[in-house]
């Protein structure tokens, strides 16, 4: 046999290589090997995707899966499980004090690929719950510029960048500092940063203002204030410059930084994010975010396409990680595949503020490959 296996007959949604078509994809030795019609006859194991929607596979660029090391995480497999993703990008969970033990506990045991951004606060996020919320950047004393930096440079096959959390809530009145320490460690490890941003101080301007080609303002749909529009549906200028210049804009849904009126103001004006992800964690695992598919179908429910939708989870995904052998079909990329189904009914979706959205539009995990084997499907116990 020539390939190891071949998944058949499923909608094919690759935006890496502008392919959506019927077909199959073939695995083999842990790699994409082909695409094409009639791969199954050469196949050891065939898995049959026939009505449903198979993808280079998935990609969170933005959770929390620090499970039973931080108050926030989630249990990485079973989210992999119930939202078919191969990718989980930890953004700040960890920072320098603790990310050896993220590594060795979670990280490495971990079957699914778990990349993480180190946070630039010694602790990570350490005081995250339905009763305490103590925002690590606002202790100034534990901003780690060096520590974070020896860290980054002894994980850098599975660092991606540096994670800074700024805002009324998540920095208290220490402004834009915060990333402005973060930003030197990125300057001098050579990496992007990623970038929270919740109530001021500081502003959105200041923060883009400080963001390089290739770093990441998360929650990029965020309510007001610090929304990326005004009232009016204008764009704020420092958000067009921005993306002029590179920066890259994520979603985050997470509990509290996703409007559907932002959202909707943002896609009439022409403004796409660059990147969907659903920002996972304790306390919005069970709504209003729940994982990506449901970050996903919200956006095909306010009129993206589905082609889009997965282009935003997938290889610009992989971009904004500078990971090209991810989020890609292209023989020889890495053997990842989601399987999706769209189901078709009445779904009601509700945004971070308690607003309802009716869609008729729901995708669902039914299968993930990991490294050219099929690792997971709907029908298995978990």
């Amino acid at each position: 046999m020539d390939y190891d296996v071949v998944v058949s007959g499923g909608r094919v949604i690759d935006p890496s290589q502008e392919i959506d078509r019927v077909t199959d994809v073939a695995f083999s030795q842990g790699k994409v090997a082909a695409v094409g019609d009639g791969l199954a006859a050469r196949s050891a194991k065939v898995v049959d995707a026939a009505g449903k929607i198979v993808t280079p596979g998935l990609i969170d660029l933005h959770t929390h899966v620090y499970w039973g090391g931080t108050s926030l995480g989630v249990d990485p497999l079973a989210l992999a499980r119930s939202a078919g993703v191969s990718t989980l990008v930890d953004t700040g969970s960890a920072g320098p004090g603790n990310f050896p033990g993220f590594r060795a506990h979670v990280i490495e045991p971990s079957p699914v690929r778990i990349i993480a951004y180190v946070n630039i606060s010694f602790a990570g996020i350490y005081g995250f719950s339905r009763r305490i919320m103590v925002g690590e950047s606002g202790d100034q004393r534990l901003m780690a510029p060096q520590d974070t930096l020896d860290v980054l440079d002894a994980h850098r096959d599975v660092i991606a960048g540096v994670k800074v959390r700024v805002g009324r809530n998540a920095s208290g009145t220490a402004g834009i500092v915060p990333v402005e320490i973060a930003r030197q460690v990125a300057e001098e490890a050579g990496v992007p940063m990623m970038v929270h941003i919740d109530h001021p101080p500081p502003t959105l301007e200041e923060v883009l203002a400080r963001l390089r080609p290739g770093d990441i303002l998360t929650h990029c749909f965020r309510p007001f204030p610090n929304a990326p529009i005004t009232r009016d549906g204008r764009v704020l200028p420092a958000v067009l410059e921005a993306r002029e210049r590179g920066v890259i804009f994520d979603i985050g849904h997470g509990m509290g930084s996703f409007d559907f009126n932002v959202a909707r103001g943002m896609l009439a004006a022409g403004f796409l994010p660059d990147t969907i992800s659903s920002d996972v964690h304790a306390l919005c695992i069970d709504g209003p975010a729940f994982d990506l598919p449901t970050t996903m179908s919200k956006f095909l429910c306010l009129g993206v396409s589905l082609p889009e939708v997965v282009r935003r989870a997938t290889v610009n995904a992989a971009a904004a990680l500078q990971r090209p052998d991810l989020g890609s079909f292209r023989p020889g990329s890495v053997g990842d595949a989601s399987i999706l189904e769209v189901a078709h009914g009445r779904f009601t979706y509700t945004d971070v503020l308690g607003a309802e959205l009716a869609g008729e539009q729901r995708l669902l995990a039914r299968g993930l490959v990991l490294g050219g084997q099929l690792w997971h499907s709907a029908g298995e116990a978990a």
